[in-house]
């Protein structure tokens, strides 16, 4: 069966004056994947991002999100994508529940604040500031509110840095649950194996290119299939896992 193509990035290139951040790639991310941008620092994944979520400009290229060119109808873009609010973005004065009726009404949505909560483990929160959540729940709420306005595609830009294992296993769950409910997840992240684990298709890129783009099955086989080794035996769990047996998956927080 045919995927159908909810974003399609043509021939991007973003200069800041003689500095080529982005050089000329192209991609398209499937309705309904979770689709990570991996890279270094610097490589020009946020600028990507970044471009396709309106929030800077191309130099040139073509992007369409949802059939919507990102040059004529940018606007109708933004009603349909949520994106992750850096921690600094939210009002320390209101509980959770005040800070989703304020974004609500930035929406212009009608929201079950609780509902909301429930959806990602937070009701025994709601009347608890920002400030004054652990760093697994601050990061499950930043999520919520990328789902007020009901998007299509949500972009999480390295959602699990500095997390705990549990409360990082968690956010992995709950990411799985926003993309069974028919959303397309786009993320950045540095951990190879939240990537592998959670990534239907992954693209690397460096030095603004892509020089990757399959499944993380697919470019692990095909670098085996190249005749590389690991020189130490591949055991089948790892210390995290270890971690997590020991110490339980639930959660565990302030």
């Amino acid at each position: 069966m045919q995927q159908k193509t909810i974003i399609s990035v043509s021939g991007l290139v973003k200069n800041y004056g003689e500095f080529n951040a982005v050089k000329g790639i192209s991609f398209e991310v499937y309705e309904g994947e979770i689709f990570g941008l991996l890279g270094p620092n610097g490589a020009g994944k946020s600028t990507t991002l970044e471009i396709i979520e309106t929030l800077r400009e191309k130099t040139s290229g073509e992007i369409i999100v949802d059939g919507l060119d990102l040059d004529t109808s940018p606007n109708e873009i933004k009603k349909i994508i949520g994106v992750q609010l850096q921690t600094s973005g939210y009002y320390p004065g209101l509980n959770l529940t005040e800070l989703i009726r304020l974004f609500a009404g930035l929406y212009n949505e009608k929201v079950n604040p609780m509902a909301l909560l429930d959806a990602v483990n937070l009701r025994d929160k709601a009347r608890a500031k920002f400030k004054e959540l652990s760093g697994g729940q601050k990061q499950r709420f930043s999520i919520a509110t990328t789902l007020i306005n009901k998007p299509k595609i949500i972009f999480l830009d390295e959602p699990t840095t500095g997390l705990d294992p549990q409360a990082r296993r968690n956010l992995w769950d709950l990411i799985k649950d926003i993309r069974s409910n028919g959303t397309t997840v786009i993320i950045t992240t540095h951990y190879m194996d939240e990537a592998e684990i959670l990534c239907d298709r992954v693209a690397i890129i460096d030095s603004g290119k892509i020089i990757a783009l399959a499944s993380p099955d697919k470019l692990i086989d095909e670098l085996v299939e190249s005749g590389f080794e690991k020189p130490k035996e591949v055991k089948q769990a790892n210390l995290e896992d270890v971690f997590i047996h020991l110490t339980g998956k639930q959660l565990r927080e302030e």
